[in-house]
């Protein structure tokens, strides 16, 4: 079993990188752990992603990063696995109103590898081991700042995360019937800019020790 863990930056796996098992390392056939840097963004992600699985053919991707959070209430830190990812800065404002691909016709809500609009990760029951909650995320190009953005994602799509690479993980996957699994640690709350008040480390920490025991799960069921 070929496990790739896959990131926008190395800083996001490389605790986890630093502490893998070295069973799960070099050529062991039966369960082999290996590390990828997508960059940051859907462009730079799908290429990379796209790249990395003719290359590797993984038996599951594990993409883990940090998150924005629509909601307060959610302390930060906290890890979930998601569900269901939207991309949600394809469309036009028109009139003040944003319409997205499905508004304008250009595409149906269920034509591959979308389904109801969305793109939900079919392996999540299979592959969340450690029963994460979960959540609904959308990935966009560009961080949301402004309260309109903010409640267009949390308000149509009913995100609860936001990240840039995500959906890009879930087209593929899809797409490509490759099994996926997106782990993502909240960071910060989608529109607050004043990095004080993020916790990048502690998502950080959260994100890799949570790895580090999903994969260990993992290796009992290999």
């Amino acid at each position: 079993m070929r496990i790739i863990i896959s990131a926008a930056t190395n800083g996001e796996w490389m605790p986890s990188f630093q502490k893998i098992n070295p069973a799960y390392a070099g050529n062991n056939k039966r369960f082999s752990v290996g590390f990828h840097e997508s960059g940051i963004g859907m462009l730079a992600s799908s290429v990379s992603l796209m790249k990395m699985f003719t290359q590797e053919t993984p038996s599951l991707i594990i993409q883990i990063g940090i998150a924005g959070c629509f909601d307060k209430k959610i302390p930060l830190g906290k890890v979930f696995a998601v569900k269901d990812d939207f991309v949600g800065d394809i469309g036009v404002m028109e009139n003040k109103v944003w319409k997205d691909l499905y508004d304008l016709k250009l595409d149906k809500p269920n034509d591959p590898p979308y389904e109801k609009k969305s793109l939900p990760n079919p392996w999540l029951q299979q592959y969340n081991l450690l029963k994460l909650p979960t959540k609904k995320a959308v990935t966009v190009n560009t961080i949301s700042s402004e309260k309109s953005k903010i409640d267009l994602y949390s308000g149509r799509y009913k995100a609860t995360l936001e990240s840039m690479e995500g959906a890009a993980l879930h087209y593929i996957g899809r797409d490509l019937h490759a099994p996926f699994i997106q782990l993502r640690a909240v960071s910060n709350y989608v529109g607050e800019r004043n990095k004080a008040k993020w916790k990048m480390q502690e998502a950080i920490y959260n994100l890799n020790e949570t790895l580090l025991q999903f994969l260990d799960e993992l290796h009992k069921t290999a």
